[in-house]
Formats: C-alpha cells, sequence, structure tokens
C-alpha cells in the first residue's frame, strides 16, 4: 500500500535514502549529491521563515520514501492575493512508475493548494518523453510556453 504524506522533518533521512537511490536509478538525470550540506540545509529549511510557502509531500511504500513532490504558494504584491502555486519538483523512483504514484502525488498536492487559497499550479516540465506524456495526461492542464531561467548570481 503506498501512502502520502507531509514531508516532516523526522523522515529526512528516509528523503536522503530515495535521493540516493535516485541516482542509482538514473545516474545521468540527477548532477548532485544529496550530501552531508544537502541534508543539513534540508533539516534548517524546517525552521526558516522563508520556507513558510513550502508544500511538499512524500510517498511512502512499507516505510521507504518511493516518490516526492514540492511546491511553493506564489505570493505576489501585484494583484495583492495568493492565487497560485509553483511546482517545482516531483520525482518516482523509476522502478515506481506506472503505479500512479505521482498522480497521487499530484492530487494531493492539488488538493493541498486549493485548501490554501490557490487557483492555479504552475510548472516548467522537462523536456523528456516520460515527463512529457505524463504532464499530457494531467486532468485540468494545458501546456503553454516554455520557461526560462535567470540567474541571480
Amino acid at each position: 500500500m503506498i501512502k502520502i504524506k507531509e514531508l516532516e522533518k523526522q523522515e529526512i533521512e528516509k528523503v536522503i535514502a530515495f535521493e540516493k537511490e535516485l541516482r542509482i536509478q538514473e545516474p545521468d538525470t540527477y548532477f548532485w549529491e544529496p550530501d552531508a550540506v544537502y541534508e543539513e540545509q534540508l533539516r534548517k529549511s524546517f525552521d526558516d521563515q522563508r520556507f513558510n510557502t513550502a508544500v511538499s509531500f512524500i510517498a511512502l511504500q512499507d516505510d521507504k520514501v518511493i516518490g516526492r513532490i514540492d511546491a511553493s504558494l506564489i505570493t505576489s504584491r501585484s494583484d495583492a492575493s495568493c492565487c497560485s502555486a509553483y511546482l517545482d519538483w516531483i520525482c518516482v523512483l523509476k522502478n515506481k512508475r506506472h503505479h500512479k504514484v505521482a498522480q497521487m502525488l499530484l492530487e494531493r498536492l492539488r488538493n493541498e493548494c486549493r485548501a490554501l487559497g490557490a487557483g492555479m499550479l504552475i510548472a516548467l516540465m522537462a523536456s523528456n518523453k516520460e515527463a512529457q506524456s505524463f504532464y499530457s495526461s494531467v486532468e485540468g492542464a494545458s501546456i503553454h510556453d516554455t520557461g526560462i531561467w535567470i540567474s541571480l548570481e
């Protein structure tokens, strides 16, 4: 049985194990390691007010993380409301895909974002065939422009 739950600080070790397994299953996809620095940053994020708009869920099977979804509410004074959310990342272990895990994670995220007042979930879409197929199948989704990343460094 697969359980979807909010990511909490006490599950960080399970998340790190998940991220390490991702890199074993897809060595050409992830180009940084979930090292001690990353783990410490993740721990600190739970006490950092900059992450107050973060929304994160994990998928557990047999008490192991097999998927994760992360988003953030978009707040802007341009319309003086919080009406959107940004889907930052959704990932499921390759050997657990095609079991509706991503759909379960996305549905939980959509429900939470709606409860928080968001009416739109915005995402950048990966260009690989599997991601294209997934997003094309999402109910209520429409594919628009491509994204642009602007460095602030």
